[in-house]
């Protein structure tokens, strides 16, 4: 037997954001600046430097973001 999947509603910050839209966020106590590639549920897969991803130890230049965590530029 499945479930119904719930609909949740999406926050007016969130449904206002698009692909290649610019933000900022801080980790590791860096300001980093990046491109959202994807938009998820919860959070954003966003594009940052090379520079910003060794700064902030990401294992490459995408990284996770909570809607919670940035701001837009």
């Amino acid at each position: 037997m499945a479930f119904p999947r719930k609909e949740k509603e999406v926050s007016d910050f969130v449904a206002a954001r698009t692909i290649d839209e610019k933000i900022s966020f801080v980790r590791n106590d860096h300001e980093v600046h990046g491109t959202i590639y994807k938009i998820l549920e919860n959070s954003v897969i966003v594009q940052i430097s090379a520079k910003d991803a060794e700064l902030i130890g990401a294992a490459s230049n995408m990284t996770v973001v909570s809607h919670k965590n940035y701001s837009i530029s």
